[in-house]
This record gives C-alpha cells, structure tokens and sequence, in this order.
C-alpha cells in the first residue's frame, strides 16, 4: 500500500473542510490561549465515533451519542479548559453549545459532534460560547486547523496533529486529524480528544468498522498515567469530496483506508504518549512471537502501564526483572522461559534477558541507550506469529508536581 504523511497537514487538509478557534476565557480570565474550536464541513458527512468505556462520563459525550444515531454530522465544537462532567447541568449546556454551534454554521443541531476537556465538576458557563462563536465562524478557513489542535490543549506542551494521503482506486484521498492529551490516559477507547476527519467516499457502517479496527492498534495501545479519562472521544467525519468509488463492504478500499487510518492514528498516539505529563522520554514495547493477537496486545500494553517500568526508564535504569513481572500478571498464558528482552533506541541495541534469565551485559551502555528521547522494549515471546505494540512514556518527579495541584 502506497501513501504519506503530508508535511504540515492536519484536519483541513481534506476536503470540504474548515475551521478555526478562539479565546473564550473558559478556564481563567485575562488570557489569550484558545480554548473553543469548530471544524465544519460544505456538506452534511458519514460519521462515527468511540467513547470511553469510564461509567463518569461527560454529558457532552452523551449528546454526540445521541446526534450520531443516524451516522450523520457536519461540525464539531469543543472546549477546553472545562470537562463538563459530574454538573447537574451538563446535559443542557452540551446540547446549547450544540444549538449554538448549529445556528451560527446554518446547519441542524443534531449534525453537531460536541466535546469538552479539562477539570471535572465544576460548571461549564454557555457565556463563553454566546459570546464567541460567531465571531469564531467568521474566522473559520482551511488554514486554520493548526488552531484547533491548539485550542483543545490543557496540560499538552505540544500540539498533536497529521495529515496522510492514500490511493484509493486511482483516487487521492485524504485522512486528516488532531488530538489531546498528557495525563488521565489509559485508553480503552476514546482517547482523551481526538477528531479525524476524510474526504474519503465511505458509508457511515463501513466508516463506523473502519474506526473500531484502528483504533484497537493505536490509541488504544497507548497508556500514560493508568487513568481513564472521562470525556474520552474520538469521532471522525467523512465529506466523500475526493470522489473515489463509496466503499460499502470490507472490500481492498476498506482495507487500504482502514490501514491508512490505522498508522495516520498510530502516530498521533505516539505523539500523546510522548507528551505524557512530566514525561522525557517517548517509550514503546514492542511485542513479537505470541501465540495470538489478543496476547501480543495486552502483554505490550501491561508493560507500558507498569509503574516499576516507567520509573526505571526514567532513571536510565537496564531493570528488565521488572518487564518480567509484567508479562507474568498480565494474566497472558506465556512460557516465560522463552521470554527474549533487549532495549533499543538512537544509541544502539542490547540484549538484557534470553531464555526468561539475565544475561551479561554493559551496564554503561544500556544507560546511554535509554537516555534516549524515544527507546523501544523489545519482546520476544517465541511462542507464535502474532505481534503488537504499546506506547507510552516514563514516570517522573514532574508527574506528581503537575497532577498534585491541577485544580488550582
């Protein structure tokens, strides 16, 4: 299969698409970060969308829930700074924003994905959206998309956004997106925030398939702190502008696109581990030879959730008894004494466990390689064909520093 990640891009690069955000002061006066965005499209999208699996949830994930029955949607609009979550009100602020949203683009309230992210319990004011959201449309273009990865940032240090071109049919087709989150991630699924729009022809069913299949391989391989948020989302919205043939069965279009979603999603997931809060160091655990997809998945993502293993990344310490542990609770059926581990970044390779047992190795050198910004836990299960991998990041004094005060 043959595409790219297009340089710059993110979710306006497909078409149809426009955006833009705006400071609406949601988390604190006397600032100028954006913290309220829309992304509409020229025309009325296929849609879908996956939530987390957290009984608190946010009521706005309820109201997308709701607006997305018919597999239809046209704009979204999302906040930062406030989850609406746990509020008595919540129900009725999400579905106003969507009002809101709708009477400002000229479209129908129902077409309306809503989404909020920041602290939980505390009131979201309507104000802020009465008072901007026109003035936010007026500004909406297609070079604005890099605003909304902004806006929906909280704790973030970076921006997370990408763009990537695919054949489909002879047809160019274009997969854009962006997302959120540094802490309270341990997805199972939505990630904190994430909207991915296409300009794809694809049916909302086949849509709906394509993202469940992605995002089992992306962001639900990622886990940063063991929390799982209460706002999670992801939603994606396809405009069917590139004009290839619809797909409407699991056909090599689907597989193609679904592919392409899949690694456009990957590496947005990679980017969230990354930007884990406090974190240094990007960490992904890679796992080959399991007997079966299911236990190549959870092994990887029990490594990177470990909290022994984040902590002795972060130290640069070669502390691979404590991977062993890992794979051993992660309630997996494996013969441990198969079990091969060797840690990999910029810096070089080395092998640290053969055969389930420790075996000599430089000390020093294992150090340099993971004071890396990005270091790979090799591991080999040598029981099958199947393999996975987990992303993640290390744990850090600045971890406890940002969460231990994040209300005020």
């Amino acid at each position: 299969m043959s595409y790219n990640f297009i340089e710059n891009g993110t979710i306006t690069s497909p078409k149809g698409f426009t955006a833009g955000a705006i400071c609406g002061s949601i988390k604190e006066e006397n600032t100028t970060k954006k913290d309220i965005m829309m992304v509409a499209c020229e025309k009325v999208c296929s849609a879908a969308a996956v939530y987390t699996k957290n009984l608190v949830k946010s009521d706005a994930i309820t109201v997308t829930q709701e607006h997305l029955k018919d597999g239809k949607a046209q704009a979204i609009v999302a906040n930062s700074g406030n989850a609406n979550a746990c509020n008595a009100d919540g129900y009725k602020v999400a579905s106003d924003i969507c009002r809101l949203c709708a009477s400002v683009l000229g479209i129908k309230t129902e077409d309306v994905i809503v989404a909020s992210t920041g602290v939980i319990g505390v009131p979201l004011p309507l104000m802020p959206f009465e008072k901007n959201l026109f003035l936010l449309k007026k500004g909406m273009s297609k070079e604005n998309g890099t605003d909304c990865a902004e806006a929906i940032m909280t704790t973030d240090t970076v921006k997370k956004e990408m763009a990537v071109e695919v054949e489909l049919g002879g047809t160019t087709v274009t997969i854009g997106g962006i997302a959120k989150g540094s802490g309270m991630i341990h997805i199972n699924m939505g990630t904190m925030l994430s909207f991915v729009t296409t300009d794809a022809a694809i049916s909302s069913e086949m849509l709906k398939e394509a993202l469940k299949e992605a995002v089992e391989d992306s962001f639900n391989m990622v886990s940063v702190d063991g929390d799982t948020s209460t706002n999670d989302t992801l939603a994606i919205m396809a405009s069917g502008l590139a004009g290839n043939k619809e797909i409407t069965t699991k056909d090599q279009d689907y597989k193609i696109f679904t592919q392409a979603l899949t690694d456009g999603l990957k590496s947005l997931a990679k980017k969230l581990a990354a930007d884990g809060e406090g974190a240094t160091k990007l960490l992904i655990c890679s796992v080959q030879g399991a007997k079966t997809k299911k236990d190549a998945r959870n092994i990887a993502k029990t490594v990177i959730s470990s909290s022994l293993v984040k902590t002795a990344m972060f130290g640069a310490d070669a502390n691979w008894g404590r991977i062993l542990c890992a794979i051993g609770y992660s309630g997996m059926n494996v013969d441990v004494k198969k079990v091969n581990v060797s840690f990999e970044s910029a810096a070089g390779e080395i092998n640290v466990c053969q055969n389930g047992a420790g075996i000599g190795f430089d000390e020093e050198m294992a150090k340099n390689i993971l004071l890396a910004d990005t270091v790979t836990i090799k591991i080999g299960l040598g029981d099958g064909k199947e393999e996975a991998e987990a992303y993640g990041c290390d744990l850090t004094y600045d971890y406890v520093k940002i969460n231990g005060d994040y209300r005020t």
